[in-house]
């Protein structure tokens, strides 16, 4: 899933020229405190709610505030991925889209972005996750996968992310398309492949909605 695919229709930018009254009533409509300003096209930053009362005037134009985010955008044809990483950057719950002519065409809040998450194959579809500790230079997603697929299992996704206690080092999640692991967990064993965690599809939904709510809580959503 695309950027362009997930712009929230509902949420309409301001201009510098509007008051910051207009905003604050729009934020309550929307029931958001987080706005995109533009000018011409061009796409400026976010106005808050807590600027906006900070400044304790809502008599004045957008023009006279400092936006935050200036840089929270992504291009429309970039993954859904990157819009989670560039909220998580600024702390902020939304992302301007621009086109390839740096245009702004909308904005995505990430609580919609979560949600498509939430609804596409790899979460909805049923199995397993397998978590697997490997140095780097021993990293290959063509072979994993191709042990995996000997035993006519299928990654429905993946994910890395470095060992913080020791940098030469990652942990690789993997979904697979079978609640029963016991038989794939083996093959990566006898590879030489150490699984420090496994969880099948009942404990995924259990803490399913947890977690979305900690990521939610941590991008100050």
């Amino acid at each position: 899933m695309i950027a362009e695919e997930l712009i929230n229709q509902m949420i309409p930018p301001l201009k510098l020229t509007d008051d910051a009254s207009k905003a604050i009533t729009w934020m309550v409509e929307l029931r958001t405190n987080q706005l995109p300003v533009i000018e011409k096209g061009d796409f400026l930053g976010f106005i808050s709610e807590e600027i906006i009362f900070t400044h304790n005037n809502k008599d004045e134009n957008i023009s006279s505030f400092e936006l935050i985010a200036k840089e929270c955008k992504v291009y429309q044809h970039q993954h859904f991925y990157d819009v989670v990483k560039v909220a998580a950057d600024y702390h902020i719950q939304m992302v301007a889209v621009l086109d390839e002519g740096n245009h702004f065409i909308g904005v995505i809040s990430v609580e919609d972005t979560l949600t498509a998450f939430a609804q596409s194959a790899a979460v909805q579809n049923p199995g397993g996750i397998l978590v697997i500790s490997m140095r780097q230079i021993d990293y290959s997603l063509a072979e994993i996968s191709r042990l995996i697929e000997s035993d006519d299992a299928k990654i429905l996704s993946s994910c890395i992310v470095t060992d913080i206690l020791d940098p030469s080092k990652i942990k690789l999640t993997l979904k697979i398309n079978r609640i029963d692991l016991s038989r794939t967990m083996a093959t990566l064993e006898r590879f030489g492949y150490r699984i420090i965690a496994h969880f099948q599809e009942t404990q995924i939904i259990s803490n399913e909605k947890e977690r979305l709510d900690i990521l939610l809580k941590y991008l100050d959503i």
